[in-house]
């Protein structure tokens, strides 16, 4: 497999991360895959966001979870694009998707779309939490999911193994020698983040690493020649 540049959260390095305008740069630049991120709304929609809470990221507070689509849409999400719905950015770009999703809820959810949608072959679902793939890997048939994992040890290879997992996403700052080692042994893809130094992407190439997470196109050019 060649090796796979990730856009995180679109080209959030230069654009505003998880609008639709950031997944259209990642796009145009090249990325070969879209990561983006996904929560619930109040009235049950999947939309587009890192964080639970709207402070950071646009210009109103509290919780995801207590907006209705119509109340995020309203919201300035940067640059004065809005808080996309999932459905919306499926329809805005063709490339691949990593879906990252933060609960078995939103797996649910996600399940019901893609399904609905034949999205088996275009999405591969990642979650920090192995039920959360479990649930989606149970829900939709011949999905492809990944375990996200920041603080870890060697027992992220059983966790993946575990939940079912093809793909292990790693913080690049934690990765090991060890840890790919025995990542290979279970048949494991295994994609660093977040690579946006031509460091971090010299360590993900000597570490055999199938590809890397980053907030910036450039990693798109300079990774092919990078040994």
């Amino acid at each position: 497999m060649n090796f796979l540049t990730i856009g995180h959260r679109g080209v959030m390095g230069v654009e505003p991360e998880n609008t639709i305008r950031s997944f259209v740069a990642a796009q145009e630049a090249g990325l070969d895959v879209i990561e983006l991120d996904l929560h619930l709304s109040k009235d049950g929609e999947l939309v587009v966001m890192h964080d639970a809470e709207l402070d950071r990221t646009t210009d109103g507070t509290g919780p995801i979870a207590d907006r209705t689509v119509a109340e995020l849409r309203a919201l300035d999400a940067g640059r004065g694009e809005h808080v996309p719905v999932f459905e919306e950015v499926l329809d805005a770009v063709h490339a691949p998707l990593q879906a990252e999703i933060k609960d078995v809820q939103a797996a649910r959810a996600l399940a019901e779309v893609m399904n609905r949608r034949g999205l088996a072959d275009r999405i591969e679902v990642s979650s920090f939490h192995d039920d959360a793939i479990a649930e989606v890997a149970r829900l939709v048939p011949g999905v492809r999911t990944a375990l996200v994992a920041s603080r870890y040890g060697t027992d992220v290879v059983e966790r993946a193994v575990g939940a079912g997992a093809a793909t292990v996403c790693l913080n690049i700052r934690r990765l090991t020698l060890e840890i790919v080692e025995r990542a290979r042994k279970a048949d494991l893809r295994i994609i660093g983040w977040v690579v946006n130094t031509q460091d971090h992407l010299r360590l993900v190439r000597a570490l055999g690493l199938d590809g890397a997470t980053t907030d910036y196109p450039e990693i798109k050019r300079t990774g092919r020649f990078t040994a």
